[in-house]
């Protein structure tokens, strides 16, 4: 097992931008305002500390006709000023507004990233890689931090009808409490498979409703059998662990 939790920690390259580097040694930066709008927020926040999985989101002030004159302007290093060692990455333009720089590895653990976008600087702080791998064949969810697994849980994930999608995913929003209605996914509440339930200690990784989350009712399948509508069901003790664990921009990958 430690050796598949460090093959997903090698093979994962799941988010958080910085340049896609256009040659190897990275791309001149642009002077803002000349061939893109202003940049009107990113994400991380200045100062924040995120998760190795955490995407660099840029929103323009207004729709961007040079796409690739501002992915130019988007620099992101290592260390304290730009001039560190540059990460490369993806771009995905989520709406002419807003662009996601993923990066091709994670980034670097417990690290200052710098980040230049339309000639403005930021930086921010990662924190340990807390590493979530789930099994759907082997109905498991084992956590490793810094390398080291720190627990191996058994799980229930999604039934044949409502596969859990395979994959590398961060960590979205976490909720204390949050209550999980089958409608928003397409189920009415009357149908055999509807629901509305309250759930504890939920971790989200998709925004088209996959969490991490207490399920109490599924104890006896996890770690046997997959029943849930997708979702990683854990006991109510170790929902609570991991999500005293996780944050923002951590990764989570999905096996088959």
């Amino acid at each position: 097992m430690a050796r598949a939790v460090r093959r997903a920690l090698a093979a994962a390259g799941i988010a958080v931008l910085a340049m896609t580097v256009s040659a190897a040694n990275g791309a001149a930066s642009v002077a803002p305002g000349l061939v893109y709008p202003a940049v009107a927020s990113v994400l991380p926040y200045n100062g924040q500390k995120v998760g190795v999985a955490h995407p660099v989101i840029v929103t323009f002030s207004r729709p961007v006709a040079d796409r690739a004159a501002a992915e130019r302007s988007i620099v992101v290093t290592t260390g304290q000023t730009a001039s560190g060692q540059p990460l490369s990455g993806r771009y995905e333009w989520r709406t002419d507004t807003v662009v996601q720089w993923t990066p091709d590895q994670f980034l670097p653990a417990h690290s200052r990233i710098t980040l230049l976008a339309g000639g403005q600087r930021r930086s921010f702080e990662t924190g340990a890689t807390v590493l979530g791998v789930a099994s759907i064949s082997a109905h498991t969810f084992t956590v490793s931090i810094d390398g080291v697994i720190a627990r191996q849980m058994p799980a229930s994930l999604g039934k044949p009808k409502f596969r859990t999608p395979i994959g590398s995913f961060s960590v979205l929003e976490k909720y204390k409490s949050i209550v999980m209605d089958s409608r928003t996914i397409g189920i009415p509440l009357e149908d055999p498979e509807g629901y509305k339930l309250t759930v504890a200690d939920a971790v989200r990784i998709t925004w088209g409703g996959v969490y991490v989350h207490s399920a109490p009712w599924s104890v006896g399948s996890q770690g046997y059998a997959n029943v849930s509508h997708g979702c990683i069901n854990l006991s109510p003790d170790n929902a609570l662990w991991y999500f005293n664990q996780v944050g923002i921009g951590d990764p989570v990958v999905v096996n088959g």
